[in-house]
Parts: C-alpha cells; sequence; structure tokens
C-alpha cells in the first residue's frame, strides 16, 4: 500500500473492472449508478452515526473503519465517474485555504473551535471543466 489513496483505489478499479464497466455505461445507467454510490456513503455514514452514539461507549474501531470506507467510497466514485480527484481536491483546498476564521450562525459550534467562514469577495471552487462521466 501507499500513501496516495487517490492511486490505490484506481488501482482496485483497474483490478476489478469498475472503470470498465463504468465507462460502457450510458446516460441513465450512470444516474443509477451514482445514486448507488451515494446510497453507499450514507450507508457508511450511518455506521459512523452508530459507532458514536452518545449515551453509549464509542466504538472506536468501528468509527475508523466508518470514517475510512467514507473515504474509500467517495475517492472510489470520483475516480469511477473519470474525474480528476486531485485536480478536484487542489481546487477545493485552495478556496478553504483562501476562507477566514470566525462564527458560522447556520452551524452551531458548541465547542468554541476554529470555524471557517466566506469572507467577502470569496471565490467558491469550480468544477465544470472536471466533471468526467458524471451524468
Amino acid at each position: 500500500m501507499s500513501n496516495n489513496w487517490v492511486k490505490d483505489i484506481a488501482e482496485m478499479h483497474t483490478k476489478y473492472g469498475t472503470n470498465k464497466a463504468v465507462r460502457s455505461m450510458d446516460k441513465t445507467q450512470l444516474r443509477t449508478f451514482l445514486k448507488f454510490r451515494v446510497d453507499f456513503l450514507q450507508e457508511e455514514l450511518d455506521e459512523l452515526n452508530e459507532a458514536s452514539k452518545p449515551g453509549v461507549p464509542i466504538d472506536q474501531a468501528e468509527v475508523v473503519d466508518a470514517l475510512i470506507d467514507l473515504c474509500v467510497v467517495a475517492i472510489g466514485t470520483l475516480d469511477a465517474f473519470d474525474v480528476d480527484a486531485y485536480h478536484a481536491w487542489d481546487i477545493v483546498h485552495n478556496a478553504n485555504m483562501n476562507k477566514e476564521v470566525g462564527i458560522k450562525e447556520s452551524r452551531p459550534n458548541p465547542l468554541g473551535l476554529p470555524d471557517l467562514i466566506k469572507p467577502e469577495g470569496w471565490v467558491a471552487p469550480d468544477h465544470n471543466d472536471n466533471v468526467g462521466l458524471l451524468p
């Protein structure tokens, strides 16, 4: 294994034929596949919620597993749809680094940790040139 998750997922998809299968799908099938992946992400998020449920001991191993599974499914979805995850990451990271510490009124922050807000003139990430096979 490596420390390059995007490359690892691409290797897995090549090994198991995921990319080849997705590339042969028509627009209706691509939409169905996207819904399948979104449901898959929700399943992993539900597992994370269950493992960290208030009032019961935290299942630490399940929390770690669910978080990694979310990464695998999210990165895998980008890869399956031929989206350049490196480019998308750079765009989002750059936009995030242009935010400022502040208080986001729409998201309570009970621990008082630094929160990021969009300053005046902030430019949102634009992925229009990097959507791959997304329908």
